[in-house]
C-alpha cells in the first residue's frame, strides 16, 4: 500500500517548516503544491524553501516553471502524479504541501475534463480582463452565459475570466464541465492511503505573521531585486506570476509611483485579504480533513 501527507494551509502558517520536520521523520520527500513557488523567478518573495532546507530532503516543482508558461490545476496534477509515483518507486513518502487550495482538490478528487482552451482566446481574456474592466467583462459574460455570471461577483476577475474563455473555447458554460463528475483521484485509488491535514491558526495570529514575514522579505533586498528582474522580462501584465502577493506594490515603488512605505502597506493588506480567501476555502472544502491548529 502506497502513503501520501497531504498538508494545506494558508500563506505564513508555518507549512514548509512542519513539512520538513514530517520528510525527517517519515522518510519523505516535498512536493510543492503552490502556484506560485512553481514559477523559477521569485524565490524570496513566494517564500520558496531555501538552499539550507532544501539541503535536508528532496524537493520538488519549485521554481521548475517560467513565469510566462501556464500552469493550470491539470497541468500540476500531471507533473505532480508523475513525482510523486517516482518517490513512491523510491519507497520514500511523498509530502504535498502548499496553499493552493485547487491544486489539492485536483490531486485527491481529480477533475472534470474541461478541454484545452484556445490560446488565443485566453491570452485576449487574460489581457483585457482587469480589475478596471471587470465589470464590462462579468456584463458580457452575462450574455454568453447568464447563469454563471450569476455566481460569479462583479469583481472576481479570475473566475470570471476563467468562466469567459470556456465558453468562448468550448460553445459550452463553464457549468456544463464542472457538472461532469471529475476522475482520476488518489482519494478512488484502492492501493493509496491518502492523510489529509490543514493548518489552521487564529486570524490575529495569522495577520502578524504575515505583516512580520513581508517586512523581512524586504530587508533582506532579494525580494525587490526579484521583481526588478521580473519587469526586464517584459511579460503580460495578466500573467498570475505578475500578480504574485507583492509583485504589483514593489513594482509600482520601483516605478517611484509609491513610497517604500506605502508599498509595504499594500503589500500586507493584500496579503492578509489573501489569507483570508485561504483560510475561508479550507475551512469550506477541507471539512473532513484533521485539523492542525499551530
Amino acid at each position: 500500500m502506497k502513503k501520501i501527507i497531504l498538508l494545506a494551509g494558508p500563506t505564513a502558517s508555518g507549512k514548509s517548516a512542519t513539512a520538513l520536520g514530517w520528510a525527517r521523520d517519515y522518510g519523505g520527500e516535498i512536493v510543492n503544491s503552490d502556484s506560485m513557488q512553481v514559477y523559477g523567478e521569485l524565490s524570496d518573495l513566494t517564500a520558496r524553501p531555501n538552499a539550507e532546507e532544501v539541503a535536508q530532503c528532496p524537493h520538488h516543482l519549485y521554481g521548475t516553471l517560467k513565469g510566462d508558461a501556464p500552469c493550470s490545476a491539470d497541468r500540476w496534477r500531471d507533473m505532480a502524479l508523475a513525482v510523486i509515483e517516482d518517490i513512491w518507486q523510491r519507497g520514500a513518502v511523498p509530502i504535498v504541501v502548499g496553499g493552493t487550495g485547487l491544486y489539492f482538490k485536483s490531486l485527491t478528487e481529480g477533475l472534470s475534463p474541461v478541454p484545452e482552451i484556445d490560446l488565443e482566446i485566453r491570452q485576449e481574456i487574460r489581457e483585457t480582463i482587469t480589475p478596471d474592466t471587470a465589470r464590462e467583462a462579468h456584463v458580457r459574460l452575462k450574455k454568453l452565459d447568464p447563469e454563471m455570471a450569476d455566481r460569479l461577483a462583479p469583481g472576481d476577475t479570475q473566475r470570471i475570466s476563467r468562466a469567459l474563455e470556456v465558453i468562448l473555447s468550448t460553445g459550452k458554460s463553464l457549468k456544463f464541465w464542472q457538472d461532469i463528475p471529475p476522475t482520476g483521484g488518489l482519494c478512488d485509488r484502492d492501493d493509496v492511503i491518502v492523510e489529509k491535514n490543514v493548518i489552521t491558526m487564529e486570524r490575529p495570529k495569522l495577520y502578524e505573521r504575515c505583516d512580520r514575514r513581508f517586512i523581512m522579505m524586504i530587508e533582506k533586498g532579494n525580494a525587490i531585486a526579484e521583481v526588478r528582474t521580473l519587469m526586464a522580462r517584459n511579460y503580460s501584465q495578466s500573467l498570475p506570476v505578475m500578480k504574485s502577493l507583492g509583485v504589483p506594490q514593489i513594482m509600482r515603488y520601483l516605478r517611484e509611483q509609491i513610497t517604500r512605505d506605502e508599498m509595504i502597506e499594500l503589500s500586507q493588506i493584500a496579503t492578509r485579504q489573501f489569507a483570508k480567501r485561504q483560510l475561508t476555502w479550507f475551512r469550506n472544502q477541507c471539512g473532513q480533513w484533521n485539523r492542525l491548529k499551530l
